[in-house]
Parts: C-alpha cells; structure tokens; sequence
C-alpha cells in the first residue's frame, strides 16, 4: 500500500482520538444509542485531573452513574442544553453518585431520576456549579427525595444552580460542614433548601419559590452526625411558598405547613437576616423544637442561639394550613404574625430559660409582628394562651458565625 493511501485510512482515527480526548485535553461524550456505555466508561476509567465533556443533546439513561475517582471535572454544555434522562431508569437509588473528593458537576441537567437526584457522600470539595435537577411530572410522592443532595461530606458549593420537584428537599445538604449554596432557585418541592445537622453553613443570593417551605435549617436525633451550629441565612427572597406537602408518609419534612418561609428547629447559633419574605401563606419565620418523641440521650431539640434580623416582610401568614397552623392560629389568630417561636424550653430550664448567648432574639424594624406562643407554659396551665408579642422582650444579639471560606473557591473565579 503507498504512503498516500496509509495517511489517508488514517485521518478517521485521527478523528476519533480527537473526539474522545476533547478540545480541554479531557474526553468527550455525545449523545447516541451507546452514550450510556461511553459515559459510566468515562467515569471509571477517568484520571485525576481529567475532565469528561458531554455534548449538547439528550443522553437516555437506564442505570444510575458512580464516580470513585478523585480530582474530576464533569461539564455540559449548559444546564437546559445536556441533559441526563433517567425517565427509564431500571436500577440506582439515584441517578449519579459521587464518592470521591475535588469534584466539579457544572452545566448539565439530570431529570427524572427513579431516586434522589445527584448525591455525593464522603466528599471533600465538591462543587455543583450551574445543574438542574427536574422531576417533569411536576409536584408527586413519587419523585425523587432530593434533588442536589451532599451528605456527609465537607467543603461543599452549590451554586447557580436550579431545582424543581423533589419529594423531600430540592437542595439538601445533611451531615456536613464548610458549605455555601448561593444565587440557587429552587422551586415546587416539599422543602426549597434544607441544612441538616450540619456547621458552618452560609445559604444566600437564592430564589425559594413555590415550595411547602423555602429554607429550613434542622438538626435530627439519631443520626451518626448531629449538634448542627453556625448557620447563616441572608439575602434570599423567600416568596410565594404554597405547594401543598406531597412528602411520602413518615417523612420529617411531611410536618411542614404548606406556607412555611424560614423553619428553623433543633439547631444552634443560626442567624437569618437581610432576606424578603412574601405571600408565605402560613408564617414567614418559625422557630420550633424537635416534635417527636426520641430516645437519643446526646441530642438537644431545642433551637438555641437564633438571631432574626433586618428582614423584610410582606403580607403572609392569612392561610394557615394543616396541624402546624392550627396549633399557631389557635394562640394567635389569623392573620399569623410574621415570626412565630413556640416558646418551648427545658422543662429544668423553664422558669429561668438559659444563658443568654442561647436565648432567641428578634431585632426586626417596626410594624414587625412577633408571637412566643409560650407552649409548655400554655400545656401546663391551659387557661393562659395569650402569646407574648412584645419583640423588644428578645431584643439582643449573639456572635454571628464568620463567613465559610471554601478551598475550592480560593483558586477559581
């Protein structure tokens, strides 16, 4: 064979080396009937310091994806242009796990998925920058628990990111620390952005619409890590929640009123401020301890450090729903005052609360409404239920937790 013919056969693979290896040095996947294949390829066989790009288009997913491989870069081509669809997903709890650390997931979208969305666990620096996680279907029982779901995990980004219909929490971050969620929406899920018995969390610059509730920030018994502490919530519009709770029965998120902006229970040292709350049908902020019996003798149920301030508040609080706003309305009346704080403390502590670096305090701008509905007093002796609505009673401070600094944002723009 001559020369010219051996260079000419050997274009077309050529061709395919630049394909696989990608414009970045990386591999490159697009979409097709052995995308699948190619993609969870990618993943096993992928080199620290790799990045795997999926072309625009649609990738039909019938098993979940695994990454165990550190120091990887997984990026689209923008979060309504490469999307991985799990709507004939057979197998996986979720459709993409991450067990690895210094991961980046950015500009691509997962629907549809059997299970949670995209969970990482075990992770050190994961970031998930520009992803949408949707169940089409709209609000049901049987999507996903979570949407973008980090647990366990520390160093934690989300940002700019969307999330549209998850059975528990849209963006759920539980059993972490060092974690910022940023400039996020989330939108008709049970909960908008849940924090979960976890430290050192900043959650801001996010859109939590349509939901049961927006933000909650909780602590849990039983779990392997609890004692959740130094939270701040800040600059978020917390608008228009009025999804009715389509949470599976046994959820703990199921208690949360359809109507719900702010919750804050079990948890220590959390600050919200500087976030629009609007047309939150039941109440806007609630502060509230651990419900349910439990026999977990190192768990605290009862929130402790809070400090609301320099919010703003707009209508709320006129459609109080289910067993939470009946137990509200009930001291209060309608329409529910902005903050409500069921007043509940230890009962060795009840006559004189706790030290004052764990008292809640309100230093909100007047016209304000505020409601302690002093619940264990009111079990004790029945015949008292009026609230306590004199905010300047609360009015203090507590140290603000400092800003979370994350190590992956110390060399990325």
């Amino acid at each position: 064979m001559s020369s010219k013919y051996r260079v000419f056969l050997a274009l077309p693979l050529l061709f395919v080396f630049c394909l696989a290896a990608g414009a970045s040095g990386g591999v490159s996947i697009v979409p097709g009937p052995n995308a699948a294949e190619q993609l969870q390829e990618a993943l096993i066989t992928a080199e620290p310091g790799s990045t795997i790009n999926l072309a625009e288009g649609t990738y039909v997913l019938s098993d979940g994806l695994s990454l165990d491989i550190p120091d990887v870069t997984i990026r689209g081509a923008g979060m309504n242009k490469t999307v991985l669809s799990f709507g004939d997903q057979k197998a996986g709890g979720e459709g993409f796990l991450i067990t690895s650390d210094n991961v980046v997931l950015e500009d691509f979208a997962v629907e549809d998925t059997k299970g949670d969305g995209i969970k990482s666990k075990g992770a050190d620096q994961i970031t998930y920058r520009r992803i949408r996680v949707a169940w089409s279907g709209g609000p049901k029982e049987t999507n996903g628990a979570y949407g973008i779901y980090p647990v366990e995990s520390k160093n934690v980004l989300v940002e700019e990111s969307v999330v549209t219909g998850a059975s528990d929490a849209g963006i759920y971050v539980g059993q972490s620390e060092n974690i910022i969620v940023r400039n996020s929406i989330a939108t008709h899920n049970v909960a908008g952005i849940e924090i979960e018995n976890s430290k050192y969390a900043d959650v801001y610059g996010n859109t939590v619409t349509h939901n049961t509730g927006g933000i909650l920030v909780f602590d849990l018994p039983n779990l392997p890590v609890m004692g959740g502490h130094s939270v701040r919530v800040f600059d978020n519009q917390i608008v228009d929640n009025d999804t009715p709770n389509f949470a599976p029965e046994g959820n703990i998120v199921g208690m949360v009123a359809k109507g719900t902006g702010i919750m804050v229970m079990a948890n220590r040292n959390v600050h919200v401020f500087n976030n629009t709350l609007k047309n939150n049908g039941t109440v806007h902020v609630l502060i509230a301890t651990y419900p349910n019996e439990f026999d977990d003798d190192n768990y605290m149920p009862h929130p402790r450090a809070v400090m609301i301030r320099g919010n703003t508040y707009d209508g709320g609080g006129t459609e109080p729903d289910g067993e939470v706003g009946g137990i509200i309305t009930g001291v209060t009346g309608t329409p529910v005052p902005d903050i409500v704080w069921d007043g509940v403390v230890p009962l060795t502590e009840w006559m004189t609360w706790t030290s004052d670096d764990d008292r809640i305090y309100v230093d909100e701008a007047d016209g304000t409404t505020f409601a302690n509905l002093y619940m264990i007093q009111n079990t004790l002796y029945p015949w008292s239920t009026s609230p306590d609505r004199d905010i300047e009673d609360y009015a203090g401070t507590v140290p603000e937790p400092k800003a979370v600094s994350l190590p992956q944002l110390q060399h990325t723009n």
